[in-house]
């Protein structure tokens, strides 16, 4: 017989009562007291050392931009080449031919 309550308990539905608690928050960060610290004050801005630093950063994200799009394109280009050439049709790379041949 005790082995059956045993058995019986097993298979009941148990509840688990969950507490409330607080969640695992990192405390609020301060702001700093004096920025005073951080600033430049003996030397005046020089606006123009920083508009051709702004300039010469703008130059090379163009750069950057202009290489992505040559290397996505070149890379489609191949793609393609590839897929017709293993799909086993012929003239997938045209050969050019100069007039001085004919």
């Amino acid at each position: 017989m005790a082995d059956r309550n045993s058995f019986q308990s097993e298979n009941e539905a148990r509840i688990i009562k969950l507490r409330p608690g607080r969640p695992n928050v990192p405390p609020p960060v301060t702001p700093t007291e004096d920025l005073g610290r951080y600033e430049r004050s003996e030397e005046p801005d020089d606006y123009r050392h920083r508009m051709i630093v702004n300039s010469i950063g703008f130059l090379v994200i163009v750069v950057l931009i202009g290489a992505g799009i040559w290397l996505a394109d070149t890379m489609a280009a191949m793609r393609k080449k590839q897929d017709c050439l293993l799909s086993g049709r012929r003239g997938c790379a045209p050969v050019e031919v100069s007039k001085d041949r004919w």
